[in-house]
């Protein structure tokens, strides 16, 4: 299984992910974690899984559906950029399937990476 982690280590409100992922490495050795720039042209899996920061929720969140982001505020062109290619990629046919674990952005450190864990261990198993 692929995780691709969004995010921007140099904005601490969007770097929560950066910091779990070393720790999701090592407990989770068979899936691989590739960080993702939404600006530049990457290959898609057909059923894509990102890992994000996700302003505004309380909890980690699993997202099924990209028109559950149609009003969520924008902090940076980060999410206006990630948004719009996935629905594109979406649209083009070249994503069948879209999840996204978002993780708050006032989270610690050790829950979001318990949390993100357990959500990633479930999703292997089907």
């Amino acid at each position: 299984m692929k995780i691709f982690v969004f995010g921007n280590p140099d904005l601490k409100i969007d770097s929560l992910p950066f910091k779990i992922m070393s720790g999701l490495k090592k407990r989770l050795p068979q899936i691989e974690f590739v960080v993702q720039d939404p600006n530049e042209e990457w290959q898609t899996p057909e059923n894509l899984i990102i890992l994000d920061t996700a302003i505004g929720i309380r909890e980690i969140t699993v997202f099924d559906n990209l028109e559950q982001f149609a009003k969520v505020p924008r902090v940076s062109m980060h999410d206006f950029d990630a948004l719009t290619n996935l629905r594109y990629l979406q649209k083009l046919g070249k994503i069948k399937t879209v999840k996204i674990i978002g993780v708050p952005e006032k989270i610690p450190p050790s829950l979001a990476s318990d949390g993100v864990a357990a959500i990633l261990i479930q999703l292997s198993r089907r």
